[in-house]
């Protein structure tokens, strides 16, 4: 399910040379953990647009993941709100991070670190993060949510899960989770 500009997520090949994970084997590892999801299939969606015309009817938090780097190559898996606009600059400084401005991630590192493709990054794909390079943030306010809503590695596919499991889950993959509060100081 290839998208004309993009490469074919099944055959991308992680910087330890295994093949990315599948959105099968992301719904497999939650359920061996034990954590509560749904899981639906549909048409890709490669924009939060796209997500919302095709959004489900039970409650959920619907997010948006920004896949960013900085100079020193640092990298850095935000999770936000889907209609939350980001200022780069403003949130470097917010969290103080060094190293340089924030940009986009290349698709290349995406592939490579979180092993998916523009569209489906979300906070499962560290799944595919193997030597824990990428540094999950989440919005702290989708948190105060039950649920939350993601791709499980394949735009083809959304997953929901308790905004708690979710932590559990990062946590058990050496990815937890750092809260991003834009309401504090």
């Amino acid at each position: 399910m290839a998208h004309s500009d993009r490469p074919n997520p099944d055959t991308l090949t992680l910087d330890n040379g295994d093949l990315a994970a599948t959105a099968d084997e992301v719904i497999s590892t939650i359920e061996s953990l034990g954590f509560e999801h749904e899981t639906h299939t549909h048409k890709p969606q490669y924009t939060v647009e796209e997500a919302k015309l095709g959004a489900p009817d039970k409650p959920g938090a619907h997010t948006k993941n920004l896949f960013l780097r900085n100079k020193k190559g640092r990298m850095f898996l935000f999770v936000v709100e889907q209609d939350r606009t980001i200022d780069l600059k403003g949130l470097r400084d917010k969290l103080q991070l060094t190293g340089g401005h924030l940009a986009f991630a290349s698709t290349e590192r995406m592939e490579k670190f979180l092993g998916v493709v523009p569209g489906s990054v979300s906070p499962l794909a560290v799944i595919n993060d193997h030597s824990g390079k990428v540094q999950v943030y989440i919005e702290r306010d989708l948190l105060e949510e039950e649920w939350i809503y993601m791709h499980p590695c394949r735009n083809t596919h959304t997953t929901r899960m308790r905004c708690d499991d979710l932590i559990k889950l990062l946590t058990a993959w050496g990815h937890p989770a750092a809260l991003l509060d834009f309401e504090a100081n």
